[in-house]
């Protein structure tokens, strides 16, 4: 009992396809986002009493909504950026329940966002990047309307590949930023927004279910993808051969698919990730003694390795949406293909 344990604190059945879950930052709310049977959206407001999770808002909106993110929003006003299943990019303002900002941002469905320059998180401008089957990532100022201030799309005759994960990450000052993308080929992306180039590809050989910095306001550090076939990466992403790349290493979990990984708040090196199985797993990542060596003159990265801390079947499908809390250590809300959202409770986080 002296390792860390994963408890289901609260379990609710609800009656639609669940996607994805938010904690709303500075309180005891979460949203979800999912899809009613008739084809609508459901978006949900919970908040955490005593021991149940009681509805306060809900809205039910004409495409059913796939992901959301608060990274681009103030913490005065909290606003949820979300993508749907016509390509439709929104936010909402969650005391009235209405959209404060629409893009028509793809034409088909938007898979994957991920928001920065907002809750205090990243420097520079706020802004929120999507990916989408149509093959495209684009990047998106809410101060600006209908235009993307990047468009990284396939070439001319080269065929689109469906995005099915986005990541900002090195927005350590005004002028640095990047945006990791995930692909249904097992290509990973990164994209550099300063120089608008890319800066460095590889791929996992699997579809690439999700991809996550451990900090977006830091130069870059670590970068987890995950994928089809029970896989997940970790890149040590501070050092950059020009032919080598990053170093990584590469982790078997779940038996399944390894849908998400997220890294706790408080303390990067910890990371949950969620399986096709309705598994949760708690993983560290150890850096290895010397983080770099030389060969030929040049700096080459040395990859560290993960240990597993605790794992826990909750659910009998799929787990498809996780966050941590920002506020509480170990808090943790999930949803899952059964139709269920839980929170959960992580201990002893503050030993690691």
């Amino acid at each position: 009992m002296d390792k860390p344990q994963i408890i289901s604190h609260i379990e609710k059945s609800l009656d639609f396809t669940l996607f994805d879950c938010k904690w709303i930052p500075r309180s005891a709310r979460f949203v979800v986002l999912g899809s009613y049977p008739r084809g609508t959206g459901a978006l949900l407001v919970y908040e955490i009493s005593h021991r149940d999770i009681v509805k306060i808002h809900d809205r039910e909106t004409t495409s059913s909504l796939k992901c959301g993110t608060f990274g681009a929003s103030s913490l005065q006003s909290r606003n949820l950026a979300t993508g749907d299943f016509s390509g439709k990019l929104n936010v909402w303002d969650l005391e009235s329940m209405q959209s404060t900002y629409t893009a028509s941002a793809h034409s088909q469905i938007i898979n994957a966002i991920d928001g920065v320059g907002g809750l205090g998180i990243g420097e520079g401008a706020p802004e929120i990047v999507t990916g989408s089957r149509d093959g495209c990532v684009k990047v998106w100022d809410v101060r600006q309307k209908d235009v993307p201030v990047a468009n990284m799309e396939p070439d001319e005759g080269q065929e689109a590949r469906d995005c099915w994960a986005v990541a900002f990450g090195n927005a350590y000052n005004s002028e640095e930023r990047c945006v990791c993308a995930g692909y249904d080929n097992g290509d990973v992306k990164l994209f550099d927004l300063r120089t608008m180039s890319l800066r460095w590809e590889t791929n996992i050989a699997n579809g690439v279910c999700a991809v996550q910095f451990d900090r977006k306001d830091i130069a870059m550090n670590k970068l987890v993808a995950t994928s089809l076939e029970g896989k997940f990466q970790v890149f040590d992403v501070r050092t950059q051969h020009k032919t080598k790349g990053f170093a990584s290493v590469s982790e078997k979990a779940h038996k399944s698919t390894v849908w998400l990984a997220k890294h706790l708040p408080q303390n990067r090196d910890v990371f949950m990730t969620t399986g096709g199985s309705g598994s949760l797993n708690l993983w560290k990542y150890e850096y290895p003694a010397k983080r770099v060596k030389l060969e030929d003159n040049e700096h080459v990265g040395v990859a560290g390795s993960v240990q597993l801390l605790q794992n826990a079947v909750i659910s009998t499908q799929p787990i498809c949406g996780f966050d941590w809390s920002p506020d509480k250590l170990g808090l943790a809300v999930c949803v899952a293909f059964d139709q269920s959202l839980r929170v959960i409770i992580n201990t002893k986080l503050n030993t690691l």
